[in-house]
């Protein structure tokens, strides 16, 4: 089976989004990559949280809003929620622990990776051990306040491995490996 991966752009200051989950910063850091679009093929499921799930899109108010990677990708997603809308959403299953919710997009993903997008779900995944990669590409910009990469109350020593350092025009892209 494929792999956990929590992929983000984040802020120099380690934000993932602005005040309130605002993600209309990132708007003007969204261009060419060629280290995402390449992810982008290899990822095979999303397990994306609840606030993201609901969240803002920096996409909003284009063609490319509520479209995973701005329309770039298109496959099964995993929304982790004890609050499943009571209609059903195309694409979209709701699952109500992170067990299953990775258990589910894992066998959907087959040998590509689970995406993670959240920084919650990206935290529980670390605590409960699913955590295989995390891929950073940090955008030229300080927010100062926000919602943060890894957020763990009272702290945590979670070790990583670099296996990866590219550059794109509007961002640096650091990509590593979970030691357990």
């Amino acid at each position: 089976m494929g792999k956990v991966l929590y992929s983000v752009t984040m802020s120099l200051d380690g934000f993932i989004a602005g005040p309130g989950g605002d993600m209309s910063w990132l708007t003007e850091h969204i261009g060419p990559n060629p280290t995402v679009d390449a992810l982008i093929g290899d990822i095979g499921a999303l397990l994306v949280g609840n606030r993201t799930f609901r969240g803002d899109d920096p996409h909003r108010d284009t063609d490319r809003e509520g479209k995973p990677f701005g329309g770039g990708w298109d496959g099964p997603q995993f929304v982790l929620t004890h609050h499943a809308p009571p209609t059903s959403v195309p694409d979209i299953t709701f699952v109500g622990d992170l067990d299953s919710g990775v258990a589910a997009a894992k066998a959907a993903a087959g040998d590509k990776y689970v995406n993670v997008l959240g920084a919650s779900i990206a935290r529980q995944c670390v605590e409960a051990g699913v955590l295989d990669e995390i891929f950073v590409c940090v955008a030229p910009v300080l927010l100062g306040d926000g919602v943060r990469l890894f957020d763990h109350p009272g702290g945590t020593n979670v070790k990583l491995e670099r296996i990866g350092l590219t550059h794109a025009p509007l961002a640096t892209n650091i990509w590593l490996r979970v030691v357990r």
